[in-house]
């Protein structure tokens, strides 16, 4: 059996991650599971999985499932604390991980698991944002096989080559460009001016995916595809220029890979993440995933549209930061984290999130960052500036 260590495990990548492993329990076996803070349905993951280890990365969580857990059987040792992440991450027991811790703090454990020589299944784009070259020299130089999970890149991937490994240039397989589709999010027709009253609510409303807060949001500013552009540009090998965003609020063509022949090959399905995992857990193989088979007639159309980037900021701001260094990112992810989390939590209007991204990138730049403990500390002084722009905007 293959075991599994899966980071992130109650949120919605983890939720679908093990609702594909329930339908093969012939095949695979859950060896770790992570989380935040939700002790309630990590209790649950750990009854029926009964995982050899649980990571709390909030210590008091951890105390608290501890307790929930003391008295029926498991064999389960609980530990709290960011640390434990990595060794989840690293867990002998585990040949593959699921990389869905959401922001930031999942880079070290998703670096931990590459180190360890694991099959990585890479749904934390913010590992590659932050540390894209680190990150990519870490594998290069391992055992590790590297698996991309958000829908757009497992869509491209699996439009490549079989030969193909991240971190090849795509012209290598006579690919002339990548087609990173969107949707455009609950706002891709919203009046500018109406943006000014968008709620949270509003804009975790999202019209094809269900997904967690943080993330919505980026679908809604469009930042999460260009945390994406970066993204693929090093898994692919390639620039932002020979990548075209496309809008496609069907979200049925999930991205599309363009040959210089003139071919140009799609990867289509349901909007729903059990696609991609399932691809990512059985490869080369394929493995049911419980998705509801694509009904074209009921689709019935196909829209591309390209995107304005007058009413997503937060796409230019992107490139613009991908272009100024490989730092550059670094800053970029923190601010819009600190943004975002600001405008959940109703400190500033939607507007202000793409303001505060571009004030922050204005006042740091990109500044040397060539290792880990260099990204770390450019990560936490750029979110205190990305905080101070936030409270000047709130004023």
């Amino acid at each position: 059996m293959t075991g599994i260590s899966i980071l992130g495990s109650t949120g919605s990548i983890g939720g679908s991650t093990l609702d594909v492993l329930r339908r093969h329990p012939e095949r695979f076996r859950v060896v770790a599971l992570t989380a935040n803070r939700d002790v309630e349905r990590m209790t649950e993951q750990c009854r029926e999985f009964r995982p050899e280890l649980a990571v709390m990365a909030d210590r008091r969580a951890a105390e608290t499932l501890r307790a929930n857990l003391a008295g029926e059987g498991l064999a389960t040792e609980v530990r709290g604390g960011t640390e434990a992440l990595e060794c989840a991450a690293a867990i002998a027991g585990a040949d593959c991980v699921m990389a869905a811790i959401v922001g930031g703090v999942g880079l070290l454990p998703t670096l931990a698991a590459v180190r360890a020589g694991k099959r990585v299944l890479l749904a934390n784009k913010e590992a590659l944002v932050m540390a894209g070259h680190l990150f990519m020299a870490e594998v290069a130089a391992g055992a590790a096989e590297l698996v991309p999970i958000d829908s757009e890149h497992n869509a491209i991937f699996q439009c490549l080559p079989d030969r193909f490994h991240p971190g090849t240039g795509v012209a290598r397989s006579g690919a002339r460009r990548i087609l990173l589709t969107a949707s455009g999010g609950p706002f891709r027709r919203t009046p500018l001016e109406e943006l000014e009253a968008v709620t949270p609510d509003q804009a975790c409303a999202h019209p094809n995916w269900v997904m967690g807060r943080k993330i919505s949001v980026d679908s809604a500013t469009m930042m999460n595809k260009g945390l994406e552009v970066i993204e693929a540009c090093w898994l692919f090998g390639t620039t932002p220029e020979h990548i075209q965003v496309v809008l496609h609020p069907q979200s049925v063509v999930h991205s599309m890979v363009e040959y210089v022949d003139g071919s140009v090959l799609a990867q289509l399905g349901n909007p729903d993440m059990r696609t991609p995992i399932a691809h990512a857990l059985g490869m080369p193989e394929r493995l049911e995933s419980g998705v509801t088979p694509l009904d074209l007639f009921e689709v019935a159309r196909l829209d591309f549209e390209p995107p304005d980037l007058g009413r997503f900021p937060c796409l230019a701001l992107a490139v613009r930061a991908w272009e100024a260094g490989s730092s550059g990112p670094v800053v970029l992810n923190a601010a819009n984290e600190v943004a975002v989390e600001s405008f959940l939590d109703g400190r500033i209007r939607f507007p202000r999130i793409a303001a505060t991204i571009e004030a922050t990138l204005d006042e740091l730049g990109a500044p040397p960052a060539g290792t880990i403990d260099e990204v770390v500390a450019l990560d936490a002084r750029a979110r205190e500036t990305a905080a101070e722009q936030v409270r000047r905007l709130a004023q």
